[in-house]
């Protein structure tokens, strides 16, 4: 059983160093470029959880943008009225502010105000309380995490290989 996990995680491992352009090119099942006017995004309510909800009557609110053809990469438009809640991310999370600001006090007790124009990551797994004022929009840009497992083999891969950092 240990092998079997050991060679499927260096094929996980491989497919994700080993460029596979002629083989994506092929199956392509998603828009090369996904773009859209912020502003022009068709918003819908987004509850939030009635029981992370601390002070206030935050409405939220978001639109989809993209997400990868395996799943595991998802880009939205996310925004809040005022109000103060908690918040798990379930997924690595990175945000871009757009408009607006947001108190953010996460579970170490640091405090992060951010402001529009600033960026913020959030590890999957953890919480965070976010206290909104007036009214925050920001960008989410969010990646699956990998099986612990995978985590794990990925990690150990890194420390062996120099990292390879994407061109952009």
């Amino acid at each position: 059983m240990v092998v079997k996990m050991m060679i499927a995680t260096a094929i996980a491992m491989a497919s994700r160093t080993v460029p596979l352009m002629p083989i994506a090119m092929g199956r392509r099942r998603t828009r090369p470029v996904v773009s859209a006017a912020s502003d022009r995004m068709e918003m819908k309510a987004a509850p939030i959880n009635p029981e992370w909800i601390i002070d206030g009557d935050p409405q939220a609110r978001m639109a989809d943008h993209s997400r990868s053809g395996d799943r595991a990469a998802y880009t939205a438009l996310w925004d809040c009225t005022a109000g103060t809640f908690r918040w798990f991310f379930m997924w690595d999370e990175t945000v871009h502010i757009i408009e607006g600001d947001v108190h953010v006090t996460a579970a170490d007790g640091s405090v992060h105000h951010l402001y529009a124009g600033d960026v913020a990551y959030f590890n999957a797994g953890t919480w965070a309380t976010w206290r909104v004022d007036n009214y925050v929009r920001k960008v989410a840009f969010l990646r699956r995490p990998f099986p612990t497992a995978l985590a794990l083999a990925y990690s150990v891969k890194n420390r062996i290989l120099p990292a390879k950092t994407p061109s952009l």
